[in-house]
C-alpha cells in the first residue's frame, strides 16, 4: 500500500488554495462541503470562488505566492496555479513546515491526495490511485455511485444516534459488531431507508432488550483454486464477517486479502510430510473458538468436501455440539481445467471423470487401476505430483496406451500458472524439465488433444 487513506475533519478549521481559476474553484468546493475556513492567495480570483470564501469566512489575498507566508496556520494547502515552477514553491515551503499538501495533477508534489468521492454524508466512500490513474478511480466512483443506495447516509446518521446506547448496552466490541450487523441484515434498513424513523426505533430498542451473548458458529469454506474471482458471494460474506480465519497453504494471499482485515488469521498448513499443525490440532482449533463464542472461518483450497477433510472437520463439531455451515468451491479439478482449456468430459472423447488422490500410502499408489484404465474417461489426479511417475508406469502395466495424453497444471487459475501437456510414457521426464511445482493437478485422457484448441487463459 503506497498511501495511507485517512479521514480529515475540517469542520472550521483553516486552508488555503494559491490560485484563484477554476481548477482552484473545483478543489474549494469540495473543501466548503467539508466545513473548512477558505482562504486564497491568487493575483486573480473567479467571482466564484471569491464567493466561497466570503460564505467561509476565509480571506483573499490578491497576490503571488510568497513563501514566507505562515503556512503553519493552516490545516492543509492545495496549490492550484497553472504555472508548475508556482507549485513546486508551494510544495517546498509547506514540506519545510511539516504541512499536509496537494499540488494539483502534480503527484511528485503532493503530500495528499483528493480522491474520487462517493457521498452518503456522513457516510463518505472515497477511491485513490496514488495519481496514477484519475480517470480509472472516477469511472470506479461512478460503478459504486449506482450500487450504494442513497439511503445509506440515513442509515449511518440513525446508527450515530444510537451508537452509546448500544455501548453501554454491549461492552464487549466484537458482540457489539454482531450485532450491529445482525441488524443491518434485519428490516430495520429498510425502515430508516423509507424514513419510518419510529418504526426503526422499535425495531432497535426490541433487539436490544433481546439480546444474548452471540453462540460461536464455523464456516467451512471453499476458497477455490486460487483466483479470488472464483469465490462464491457467500464465501466472500463470511470471511469478511468471521473473527476468526483458520486457512490453508492452498488459499492465495489475495482470497486472504479479502478477509476481514483486524480478523485473526491463523496458519494450519499442509505441505507434503510437513503439517504445521495436524488435522487433531485444526479440529481442535475450530471447536476452542467457536466455544468461545467467535465466528470461526474455516478456509480451505478448492472445495472442502473433495480432498479436504472437511467432513471430518465437520464430525468433530457436531460431537461438539457446534453450529456449523458449508460453503462449497470450485474444486481445483473444475477451475485448472478450464483455465488450461481443457475440458473434462467431451461428447467425442470422455463421457465420465473420476477424480483421484495422487497421495501415496506406505510408498506406492493405492489406487483401483483396473477400473482406471477405460479409453472414454477422463483421470484427475490431485496430489500425484510425487508419485507421477509410479502412477503413469501402473496405468500402463494394467493395459493403458502409452500416448495416452496427460497435461500437468501447476498453480492453476493463478498468475503463475503453467500447463505442460505429454503422454503417460513421458509426462514424468517433463516435470524437472518444465520446473513443475506443487500444487499440480494431472489430468489424463483424450481431451487433453483439446487444449491447443481451446486454451483461452
Amino acid at each position: 500500500m503506497d498511501i495511507f487513506p485517512i479521514s480529515l475533519k475540517l469542520q472550521q478549521q483553516p486552508c488555503l488554495i494559491v490560485g484563484g481559476g477554476h481548477i482552484a474553484y473545483r478543489k474549494a468546493v469540495l473543501l466548503q462541503k467539508a466545513g473548512a475556513v477558505i482562504s486564497v492567495i491568487a493575483p486573480e480570483i473567479e467571482a466564484s470562488l471569491l464567493e466561497i470564501v466570503q460564505a467561509t469566512a476565509g480571506q483573499y489575498v490578491q497576490a503571488p505566492f510568497n513563501p514566507e507566508i505562515p503556512l503553519r496556520s493552516y490545516r492543509l494547502v492545495i496549490a492550484a496555479t497553472d504555472d508548475a515552477e508556482v507549485n513546486r514553491q508551494v510544495f517546498n515551503a509547506c514540506e519545510a513546515e511539516n504541512v499536509l499538501v496537494n499540488s494539483v495533477d502534480d503527484p511528485p508534489h503532493c503530500r495528499f491526495m483528493v480522491p474520487a468521492i462517493i457521498d452518503r454524508s456522513p457516510l463518505v466512500i472515497s477511491v485513490a490511485s496514488n495519481g496514477t490513474s484519475p480517470v480509472l478511480s472516477r469511472q470506479i466512483r461512478t460503478q459504486l455511485e449506482t450500487t450504494i443506495p442513497h439511503g445509506m447516509g440515513k442509515l449511518a446518521e440513525f446508527s450515530g444516534k444510537w451508537r452509546s446506547a448500544v455501548k453501554a448496552k454491549i461492552t464487549n466490541p466484537d458482540e457489539r459488531r454482531i450485532f450491529w450487523e445482525d441488524l443491518y441484515a434485519s428490516p430495520l434498513k429498510e425502515q430508516v431507508f423509507n424514513d419510518n424513523l419510529a418504526e426503526a426505533d422499535h425495531l432497535i430498542e426490541q433487539a436490544l432488550l433481546e439480546w444474548q451473548k452471540p453462540k460461536g458458529e464455523v464456516y467451512l469454506v471453499g476458497a477455490g483454486p486460487g483466483d479470488p474471482e472464483l469465490l462464491t458471494l457467500k464465501a466472500l460474506r463470511l470471511m469478511q464477517q468471521a473473527d476468526v480465519v483458520i486457512y490453508d497453504r492452498l488459499v492465495s494471499a489475495p482470497i486472504m486479502d479479502l478477509c476481514r482485515r483486524d480478523a485473526e488469521k491463523i496458519y494450519v498448513g499442509k505441505a507434503r510430510s510437513n503439517h504445521a499443525v495436524p488435522q487433531e490440532g485444526i479440529n481442535a482449533l475450530l471447536v476452542k473458538y467457536a466455544s468461545e463464542g467467535k465466528r470461526v472461518c474455516r478456509l480451505k483450497g478448492g472445495d472442502p468436501f473433495i480432498f479436504g477433510r472437511g467432513g471430518e472437520e465437520i464430525e468433530e463439531l457436531f460431537a461438539a455440539g457446534v453450529a456449523f455451515q458449508v460453503v462449497p468451491g470450485i474444486t481445483a479439478a473444475s477451475g485448472c481445467s478450464a483455465y488450461a482449456g481443457i475440458p473434462l468430459t467431451h461428447r467425442d472423447y470422455a463421457q465420465s471423470v473420476r477424480f483421484l488422490t495422487g497421495h501415496l500410502k506406505e510408498g506406492s499408489p493405492e489406487l483401483p487401476w483396473n477400473e482406471l484404465v477405460y479409453e472414454n474417461q477422463t483421470l484427475v489426479l490431485y496430489m500425484g505430483l510425487v508419485g507421477l511417475e509410479k502412477i503413469c508406469a501402473q496405468l500402463i502395466e494394467h493395459g493403458q496406451r502409452p500416448d495416452m495424453p496427460v497435461a500437468l497444471v501447476s498453480k492453476g487459475t493463478t498468475p503463475e500458472q503453467k500447463v505442460v501437456v505429454g503422454t503417460l510414457q513421458d509426462i514424468a521426464s517433463k516435470v524437472n524439465e518444465h520446473h513443475i511445482q506443487a500444487p499440480t493437478l494431472t489430468i489424463i485422457g483424450e481431451v487433453v488433444r483439446l487444449r491447443e484448441k481451446l486454451k483461452w487463459s
